[in-house]
């Protein structure tokens, strides 16, 4: 059965192996996460649990988010998601989930929000070829055709300049190089979506055997 727990990437360090290999990490924290609430196929229609993260203040949640947190006995939070294919008799409502449910080796899916990029051109966001750069030629960085003449107008798909970054990135089979339980730290292999201080999700790798 998958698990999951919700974490902060906090930045990228190195360490190194026990034969000398360097390897690149990303430090994510992970508090201990509060089981919100459990679906079941007779209330839901579908089986999952419901996973808190980051504590805020009472003043800047609503009454129907404080309601829902009560019923887990716990604060209102800043960082709620949903973890299928879970075993549900593991899990009951109020209980922590901490970083100790991963060990060193286990290969997990980070999912998380990328880096803004701003509006960019076609080049930077889809990867066209520009054209030559020589005197005269007119054409440098611009999209080029938007399409035939007949229909009038640009068809829907086409690939245009626009705002970049800032989409749900999951990136997979990244190795778990250590789990730090005393300060509720994973250290994962390479890179993970999203900037410094990014809410991240990270549960066992889908494509994994």
């Amino acid at each position: 059965m998958a698990k999951g727990i919700l974490g902060r990437k906090i930045g990228m360090t190195q360490v190194f192996a026990e034969n000398g290999e360097l390897i690149p990490v990303t430090v994510i924290e992970a508090t201990p996460n509060v089981v919100l609430q459990k679906k079941t196929v007779e209330t839901d229609g579908y089986e999952s649990i419901q996973l808190g993260f980051d504590d805020k203040r009472e003043k800047l949640a609503n009454k129907p988010a404080k309601g829902h947190v009560a019923k887990a006995n716990t604060a209102p939070k800043r960082f709620i998601r949903e973890f299928t294919d879970v075993s549900l008799e593991e899990y009951e409502v109020g209980q922590e989930v901490k970083v100790d449910i991963f060990a060193e080796g286990d290969l997990v899916d980070v999912s998380g929000i990328s880096k803004g990029k701003g509006f960019q051109g076609v080049i930077k966001r889809h990867g066209y070829s520009r054209g030559p750069m020589s005197h005269g030629s007119r054409h440098h960085r611009a999209p080029g055709s938007l399409g035939p003449v007949d229909p009038a107008r640009v068809f829907k798909g086409k690939k245009l300049p626009g705002q970049t970054g800032v989409e749900r990135i999951t990136i997979q089979n990244l190795p778990i190089v250590k789990v730090d339980v005393e300060r509720n730290l994973i250290l994962v292999k390479g890179n993970v979506p999203g900037p410094k201080k990014a809410l991240v999700e990270i549960k066992t790798g889908i494509k994994v055997k």
